[in-house]
């Protein structure tokens, strides 16, 4: 029995270890996709060359999160058959089926124009590009849409029947597909693939910000720099805010088809009239309360059913049938997951404000702080998966509630594989753990080298400097001639 326990926390930490990796680079690669069809658009529209040498630029950054994230994605795909093969064997009908077409129409499409959008700056057309880089982009989308409903599927099962077979003498249960659009538009899918979606371009949107700041303080690629962070900026105000929309969305479909996750992810221990909406908190499953808890009466309950006093269910009305995830862990993930979502919004916002005051530029302080906002945009994207993933434990399949009949799931005690040895998995975890950290300082050095490479040197025409934006530009250029001035003053 130790040795099954030690070897299911094993396999668990070695999943969250590789997954949470791996998700570093997808959300880079879709969101830096809109960004590099935006920039590619422009170009062929206005013909100015400033776009083309930002398309250039952050297209070599794209080639490099490409190349890492599906080098760190294929592990997984051999841990679902290593480490959790009656898992597979529940699921593989379903899983595979989504897989599959993850490769087909999705994987196949970003990998095939890929070589167009990297290495055809030269070689084709400009209509032929913008196309091959509209598809990579596409690409990275679909790719996402059947890895989110896939997922999607073991937190509200659709479409699927369960059947008994027999092989060797024995039986096990496996899920079969009925209806296959079922299983793409299941309960929770479209809710989570928006707020996936919106997340990567966050993601996708800072990072760019993060590099075109860093760009300014420094007092170099100016114009490129401002026109890539005035692009990343407007994509990120835009995301910001739908993200609130689409997180009130998913809070109210997780309470209607996982309410035990729900309860976790705001400390709802005792089913309450007028529930309490915590901004912050510390959730003790001992004496089952929320501590030093600071939060808003009623809200809660007004934020689910529009009416401040009705009755949110607690673990003591739901731990029977849906059990109880780690209740500490779901509640910061997502407190701290909300906390920087709103985050975003006020920064995004004034920045906007000061872009159009032609101030954004001359304000180092706040250039800094973009500067260092990918790494929060990153964790906050980690934390929504820990939150939905930690958060409906300890099914590894949710089970539903059909025509009012519970519908069973899989335990995820019961998914592991059978023969898989606890020394085997701790070995593994330190082997791809030194991979992995082998990957990350190499993405690190080739990623800082080409930032310090920077893009392509262009001549930018005066008219290129109107409007708003060029105002800001000026105000810049102008304190930083007086910087070099100062400069030379003290030699």
């Amino acid at each position: 029995m130790c040795a099954a326990v030690d070897a299911l926390l094993l396999s668990r930490l070695q999943f969250a270890l590789t997954i949470m990796f791996h998700y570093l680079f997808p959300p880079l690669a879709i969101g830096m996709g809109i960004v590099l069809v935006y920039l590619e658009a422009m170009y062929f529209w206005k013909k100015d060359p400033l776009y083309e040498v930002a398309a250039k630029f952050w297209t070599k950054i794209f080639g490099l999160n490409f190349a890492v994230g599906v080098v760190t994605g294929i592990v997984m795909e051999f841990e679902f058959g290593t480490n959790w093969a009656v898992y597979s064997r529940y699921v593989g009908d379903v899983f595979g089926s989504a897989l599959a077409a993850e490769g087909i129409f999705a994987f196949f499409l970003e990998s095939g124009f890929l070589a167009l959008l990297i290495f055809g700056w030269d070689r084709v057309g400009p209509k032929t590009h913008l196309f091959a880089t509209t598809m990579v982009a596409l690409g990275s989308i679909f790719s996402s849409i059947w890895i989110v409903v896939a997922n999607s599927w073991q937190q509200t099962p659709a479409g699927h029947v369960l059947r008994e077979h027999v092989v060797n003498g024995q039986v096990f249960t496996r899920a079969e597909i009925v209806d296959f659009w079922a299983v793409v538009f299941n309960p929770s899918a479209m809710h989570r693939l928006v707020h996936v979606w919106i997340g990567a371009f966050l993601v996708g949107a800072f990072f760019i910000m993060s590099i075109s700041a860093w760009y300014v303080l420094r007092n170099v690629h100016l114009e490129f720099a401002r026109r890539s962070f005035a692009g990343a900026l407007l994509l990120a105000t835009i995301s910001a805010l739908a993200q609130i929309a689409s997180g009130d969305l998913q809070s109210k479909n997780v309470y209607r088809h996982q309410p035990a996750k729900m309860a976790a992810m705001e400390g709802i221990f005792k089913t309450e009239n007028g529930a309490t909406l915590y901004m912050a908190g510390w959730p003790d499953e001992q004496t089952r309360e929320v501590r030093y808890g600071i939060g808003i009466p009623g809200m809660l309950s007004w934020l689910l059913f529009g009416d401040a006093n009705k009755p949110v269910a607690g673990f003591d009305q739901l731990r029977e049938v849906w059990g109880q995830p780690p209740v500490w862990l779901t509640f910061q993930a997502y407190h701290v997951m909300v906390g920087v979502g709103f985050l975003f919004v006020g920064a995004t916002l004034f920045a906007t404000f000061c872009l159009w005051r032609g101030t954004l530029f001359s304000q180092r302080w706040l250039m800094w702080c973009f500067v260092l906002a990918v790494v929060p945009a990153v964790i906050a994207n980690e934390l929504g998966w820990v939150t939905a993933e930690v958060g409906r434990q300890p099914w590894i399949v949710y089970p539903t509630m059909t025509g009012g009949k519970l519908v069973p799931g899989l335990m995820t005690q019961a998914a592991i594989s059978e023969s898989v040895a606890p020394s085997q998995v701790f070995g593994s975890i330190i082997m791809f753990g030194m991979i992995y950290a082998l990957l990350l300082v190499l993405w690190i050095v080739v990623l800082n080298h080409k930032i310090q490479l920077g893009p392509e040197a262009v001549a930018i025409a005066p008219e290129a400097k109107s409007g708003w934006l060029g105002a800001a530009s000026e105000r810049v250029d102008h304190e930083g001639s007086l910087t070099e001035a100062k400069r030379e003053n003290r030699v």
